[in-house]
């Protein structure tokens, strides 16, 4: 069982990166966690759906066979910090490979929708890929915190 988050792009900003490589290294202590960046699509003007449809083609590769599709978008299930927790301890139990897919500047392809077994919204609010990602590796950090008892979610 393992968690992976497939993600358009690299975090441009150094202190934004440093956030999230250290959340991640924090949510890895509890969670078996691979962090695959794809390469983001340029961007020629109103090619939109091009440049979606491509990165989900990068995303869905970056996926292990047979794992559960949780695609990280704004429609998607919102769930409390508890509940989630609870949740990603239910697939752990089921021995299931989950990916989480973050999507460009443009969002997600509907090849990683189409594929996804559930969605989830990070947040209200449109986030730009870097915070979504940011935000992802926080809450997978605080739910194994909350799932061993520790203080760190009070």
């Amino acid at each position: 069982m393992q968690f992976v988050v497939a993600v358009v792009g690299k975090p441009r900003d150094a202190n934004l990166a440093g956030a999230i490589r250290d959340y991640e290294m924090r949510a890895s202590r509890y969670w078996p966690l691979h962090v695959h960046e794809v390469r983001e699509e340029p961007a020629p003007s109103g090619a939109a759906d091009l440049v979606r449809e491509r990165e989900a083609d990068r995303l869905l590769a970056a996926v292990p066979s047979g794992a559960m599709v949780v695609a990280c978008e704004l429609t998607g299930r919102s769930m409390s910090s508890e509940q989630f927790a609870a949740w990603l301890q239910e697939l752990r139990e089921r021995a299931r490979d989950v990916a989480f897919a973050i999507g460009g500047a443009f969002g997600l392809g509907m090849a990683v929708r189409a594929r996804a077994t559930t969605s989830l919204s990070l947040a209200p609010w449109t986030l730009p890929h870097e915070l979504a990602r940011l935000v992802l590796a926080e809450q997978l950090y605080r739910a194994g915190s909350i799932v061993r008892g520790e203080p760190y979610h009070k």
